[in-house]
């Protein structure tokens, strides 16, 4: 609510609950409401938020348990130019053997270092069941995952918790023009003339 005072314009705060003739209860429960919804999507959000970091890390953390390194032999020549950036490094595929843990020998398609030789050893990745497997992320990265994460659905959270609140505004407002107009039916024949 805005408030003139010599020829300026002064917002008043919290208007809705001072003392006021003219203050109507709908306008007492929209003040109420809209503190409760600003409340409802802070905690909304920091609780989306941190249970979706969690998440986030707990996942990436299952997951890099459950991969281990191992030592393979290239059987052909990694590419001289990378065809794979990740945040750890540039790779490029090769064909990789390796000898699995019940001891046969595997073979198949790996991420490994540009430019290596065929006979060189590589490192590779393998998952629980002892096939071929991407790195996992390092638990820096996880974290930095799970916080971006986590902040994206908190204000995602907070967003949604808005047009509820702009729901109940509108049914606010159509409420208080039914009052007004319902008082303006009692009022106006008084003033005589209409006008319109």
């Amino acid at each position: 609510m805005t408030r003139t005072v010599r020829g300026k314009a002064r917002r008043v705060r919290l208007w809705r609950w001072r003392g006021n003739p003219l203050r109507r209860r709908s306008d007492v429960v929209e003040g109420w409401l809209l503190l409760t919804l600003w409340f409802l999507a802070l905690v909304a959000g920091a609780a989306v938020g941190m249970v979706t970091a969690h998440a986030v890390e707990q996942s990436l953390d299952d997951r890099r348990a459950q991969r281990h390194p191992v030592s393979a032999v290239l059987t052909q020549d990694a590419s001289d130019t990378a065809t794979t950036s990740t945040s750890s490094g540039d790779y490029a595929w090769a064909k990789v053997r390796w000898t699995a843990p019940d001891g046969s020998p595997r073979t198949g398609l790996a991420r490994v270092e540009p430019g290596i030789k065929a006979g060189s050893v590589a490192r590779i990745w393998l998952d629980q069941r002892g096939n071929l497997a991407t790195a996992p992320v390092s638990s820096e990265e996880a974290e930095l995952q799970g916080v971006v994460l986590g902040a994206a659905t908190a204000v995602c959270a907070s967003v949604l918790v808005l047009p509820l609140g702009w729901v109940l505004h509108e049914r606010l407002d159509r409420r208080r023009m039914a009052q007004w107009d319902k008082e303006w039916a009692c009022v106006g024949p008084r003033w005589g003339h209409k006008t319109g």
